[in-house]
């Protein structure tokens, strides 16, 4: 089993929503979208982020655009003006995640999953 870095098959989108930080990873392909589908669990996500998230992590599927979002509850510090973290906002989530490792089944290959 080959590991892929989630970079690798996605781009991602970061922001605030409130004091919960809001991820969202599109695939660039079908395929790498169904990699996602069953490997980006929200488990995997606070597991990621355990660090920095105090909260329950939410998971929506956004399959016309090949995307899974993510709320991230308690990860801000409050939130805008009120938080002390360097990023408030939460914009570097989405790079963060990015860095995160899946397991490619052997049946699938890396060609499939970049555009």
């Amino acid at each position: 089993m080959t590991r892929v870095r989630l970079e690798e098959i996605a781009h991602a989108r970061s922001g605030d929503k409130g004091d919960g930080s809001n991820v969202g990873v599109i695939a660039y392909t079908d395929v790498g979208y169904r990699l996602l589908q069953q490997e980006l669990t929200a488990e995997r996500v606070k597991q990621h982020f355990s660090h920095i998230c105090g909260g329950a992590v939410d998971r929506f599927e956004v399959p016309n655009l090949k995307a899974i979002n993510f709320i991230l509850h308690d990860s801000l510090g409050g939130g805008g003006s009120e938080s002390v973290k360097t990023d408030a906002q939460g914009k570097t989530h989405g790079q963060a995640l990015l860095r995160m490792e899946l397991d490619l089944p052997d049946t699938m290959s890396l060609a499939g999953l970049k555009p």
